[in-house]
């Protein structure tokens, strides 16, 4: 068998098992509690798994490990770390079981009904969901993004092929199945992406250009040569703010929170800490480390195409097995795949629910909105697309989304698991201030695209912080939660939202 039929082959393989798990919990999703949150009795793994899966995708492999491997060399593993310890472990131990507890016995479906039944705001409910619905759409077309160059190097094909071929299985998965069939494909997509890593990882290391290069040693003595050891001050901070960005990020994500909805009890939140952590320790740590040998393979000249192409020409010049390298593909779309399904589910039926049901058609039935929430889970995946095509780059658009979503969300959603007394007035502080501190780079790439050659140096400067700024505004909006909460608790007590914390909805 050559080696295009081996890799077609696997491929074909992935793409029958993730249509039939479509197609066969398509029967389980009938109304849109089931669509959105299942039935709320998900196990450790599925859970665990899903979540991972929606975590990491083509633009860690491809963007960030090619990128900060890059920039930072042997370095970048801290940001792997960091993942699986505060994006995974912490994230898992504070925030899943609260957020458990509260979105069943609330009948909570997502983050804006969260905030609104909180704070007890539909001013706060509205304005989340159009915020989730327009800037999750840039993260997902980085997604995209980040599949092209990787199929345009080892499969040699058009991307605007690869596109049309991804859209179409992540519409088919959501639009027939829903959450149910989201979350086993995730299952599934999650044990391959653990045994590709696992072996990327092995051949990586033995291949002629890292065995000759002196693998880690010879990586190490390269960094003393060229002044990534030791960094400077300026290459900590942008090392440490990705780190922070891309694991506190997640708390304040919908689609990550979206997983601790549907997780059956506390016993199953416990045992999927553990396996969540295992699974951020190897897919995101083994992504970083195999993107830290970058050098090796390039010396000191970037590659034409850029850092997003780093990655793909590695394993392209790594001369892996037939078999091996259509399993990276596989993992590839499969680590995509999930969190493209995740982003669209939760940016769909946030639209549905929480602004065309709440706003324009109140009396919609279950079954009307669940069909509703279909129709925009297809329009998701047509705007990811068409805003793939356009020409930025892969870390741009995922930086800027994170960004502005964390630093609106975070602290006004992890903060009210644990403070009672954070009130409505701190809540919006925190949020509208966070979103306007994370949109600075994001206006400032806008402007940039505008200007054209003629942008001054100030403009780029701030377009390349985008992790930076999302730091920054996560720490802003925690400081304003807690100041203006303190500052206005007569005019808005704590016993205005005791019913969160201890009556029941009806």
């Amino acid at each position: 068998m050559t080696k295009d039929l081996w890799i077609w082959g696997t491929i074909a393989a992935y793409l029958a098992m993730m249509v039939a798990i479509g197609i066969i919990y398509s029967k389980s999703s009938k109304g849109i509690t089931s669509f959105t949150v299942g039935k709320r009795n998900a196990g450790a793994w599925i859970s665990a798994l899903s979540y991972g899966t929606a975590y990491f995708s083509a633009v860690m492999f491809v963007g960030y490990s090619g990128s900060s491997g890059w920039d930072f060399g042997l370095w970048a593993v801290l940001i792997g770390i960091g993942n699986a310890i505060f994006g995974s472990f912490f994230a898992w131990k504070l925030l899943a079981n609260r957020t458990r507890e509260v979105s069943r016995r609330m009948k909570i479906k997502s983050m804006p009904q969260f905030f609104a039944n909180r704070y007890q705001s539909r001013g706060m409910k509205t304005f989340s969901a159009v915020i989730i619905f327009l800037f999750l759409v840039p993260y997902s077309a980085s997604v995209y993004k980040g599949l092209t160059s990787v199929c345009s190097v080892l499969l040699g094909i058009d991307d605007t092929i690869c596109m049309i071929l991804i859209a179409a299985l992540s519409a088919i998965i959501l639009v027939v199945g829903g959450y149910l069939a989201t979350l086993k494909a995730d299952f599934v997509q999650g044990i391959i992406m653990m045994v590709g890593v696992a072996a990327l990882i092995f051949f990586v290391m033995r291949s002629d250009v890292v065995q000759s290069g002196g693998g880690i040693a010879g990586m190490w003595d390269y960094m003393k040569a060229h002044g990534m050891q030791p960094m400077g001050g300026s290459q900590w901070t942008m090392l440490l703010s990705t780190v922070f960005m891309t694991s506190f990020g997640t708390w304040g994500l919908p689609q990550m929170i979206h997983k601790y909805y549907g997780i059956k009890d506390a016993h199953e939140v416990k045992r999927a800490t553990v396996i969540s952590t295992v699974f951020a320790l190897l897919v995101a740590g083994g992504g970083y480390f195999i993107g830290s040998f970058s050098h090796l393979f390039f010396g000191a000249d970037l590659p034409a195409q850029g850092k997003d192409y780093v990655i793909p020409l590695m394993l392209k010049q790594s001369a892996l097995p037939s078999i091996l390298l259509g399993v990276i593909l596989v993992l590839l779309i499969s680590a995509s795949v999930s969190t493209l399904s995740s982003i669209t589910l939760t940016a769909s039926s946030t639209f549905s629910m929480d602004l065309v049901r709440a706003k324009f058609k109140p009396d919609i039935s279950d079954k009307g909105i669940a069909g509703f929430n279909r129709v925009l889970c297809l329009v998701f995946v047509v705007l990811s697309y068409l805003i793939a095509n356009t020409n930025t780059p892969i870390l741009d658009m995922m930086s800027y989304s994170w960004g502005i979503i964390s630093g609106s969300f975070l602290a006004p959603y992890a903060l009210a698991l644990y403070w009672k007394k954070l009130n409505r007035p701190g809540a919006w502080a925190g949020m509208i201030d966070g979103f306007a501190l994370a949109l600075i780079p994001a206006l400032s790439k806008i402007i940039l695209l505008c200007m054209g050659n003629t942008s001054p140096a100030l403009l780029q400067n701030l377009a390349a912080k985008g992790p930076v700024f999302a730091v920054a505004a996560m720490l802003l909006s925690i400081v304003l939660c807690f100041a203006v909460s303190a500052a206005t608790q007569r005019s808005h007590p704590a016993q205005e939202y005791k019913a969160f914390y201890e009556a029941k909805a009806e």
